[in-house]
């Protein structure tokens, strides 16, 4: 029950904050325009993650203990919402982004001590211990996890129906092990809440529509980054490395998959269009709602496998081979799809 109350005040003040930078961003131009690939109507305000992050930041300085990993995270979390904005305005380019993510996964590594050391028992018989690599690997992890909440947030809801599947996941893990980062995430449950009432218009319909924004989606997954190598570390050792795929299972698969079909057409990994999951779901014929919904069910019932997977202590190899056979199905399917549905239709 005394987690309630920070979990409602972050509800509270993100949609406060959503009320007062709403005119703000329409008088400074921070909104996002319809085109060929976002076909939405009129122009909607950038704020959702802006709007999350000061909530966040005022109630985490209340309820959080201060400690100089929380503080380098608040400021790495600064940089990407920064980031974030620049892009939402500006358009930047692929190299800037790159580089600004780099340096933020730097604070994490060298400020704050923290990078992959292992990959745990993913192969029978022994530890897959990393060493230095490990730092190599880190900077790939938030590069990868930035990218794939950002690229995944194409429909209205989808984002933080994921964002909210992963936090949910990280919360009872941290809770469960008895450790205290689980109010970070807790907090960002409150603070997406609040943002998707805005974004769905549910269940107030009069409210004006907002969007998470670049700035939202790699705050999001920065965060959630930050808490699965806090998770892995060996000295809190919250959940096992292969856990924390099934945690981000769908926005890790779609920008695996969706890259590699890119490269394989001979394009730049980076470059937008309209074949993610979500697009796939809705020339299928579902509308934007049934895709949410199918969606974030599916990510809810893999996250749900590897929570219970982790607890029940599942071979951590078992874990790996079955993540990798659905990673493997789920890229199989997408690249079958339209003869998968021409068969069932039959």
């Amino acid at each position: 029950m005394e987690y309630l109350i920070p979990l409602f005040t972050v509800f509270c003040l993100t949609c406060i904050a959503i009320k007062v930078l709403n005119p703000i961003a329409q008088r400074v131009g921070l909104v996002d325009l319809p085109n060929e690939r976002k076909l939405h109507v009129g122009a909607i305000p950038l704020i959702g993650g802006i709007s999350i992050y000061c909530s966040v930041l005022l109630v985490s300085s209340i309820v959080i203990e201060q400690s100089q990993v929380f503080n380098l995270y608040l400021i790495s979390a600064a940089l990407i919402l920064f980031l974030g904005v620049l892009d939402d305005k500006y358009d930047l380019s692929v190299r800037i982004r790159m580089t600004a993510q780099v340096i933020t996964a730097s604070i994490l590594i060298f400020g704050a001590g923290l990078y992959l050391t292992s990959f745990g028992h993913i192969l029978p018989f022994f530890e897959f211990k990393l060493g230095y690599v490990g730092i190599f690997i880190t900077i790939l992890a938030v590069i990868g996890a930035i990218n794939a909440f950002n690229m995944v947030d194409g429909i209205d809801g989808l984002a933080g129906m994921l964002s909210l599947v992963t936090f949910s996941s990280l919360t009872f893990l941290f809770y469960w092990a008895g450790n205290s980062w689980f109010m970070l995430p807790l907090l960002f449950i409150g603070a997406i809440v609040g943002y998707l009432v805005f974004n769905l218009k549910w269940p107030f319909s009069s409210f004006e529509k907002i969007f998470m924004g670049d700035a939202g989606s790699m705050l999001i997954g920065l965060t959630v980054v930050w808490m699965l190598v806090i998770g892995t570390q060996p000295d809190t050792s919250v959940f096992s490395p292969v856990t924390a795929l099934y945690l981000i299972a769908i926005p890790l698969m779609d920008m695996t998959a969706i890259m590699y079909r890119r490269v394989k057409k001979g394009m730049s990994p980076f470059k937008p269009d309209r074949d993610h999951l979500h697009h796939i779901f809705e020339r299928a014929g579902y509308n934007r709602k049934q895709t949410l919904i199918r969606i974030s069910l599916t990510s809810l019932l893999l996250a749900v496998i590897g929570v219970a997977a982790d607890i029940a202590h599942v071979p951590e190899s078992i874990m790996f081979i079955t993540f990798l056979g659905i990673f493997s199905a789920y890229n199989w399917a997408l690249s079958n799809v339209w003869q998968l549905l021409t068969w069932f239709r039959r």
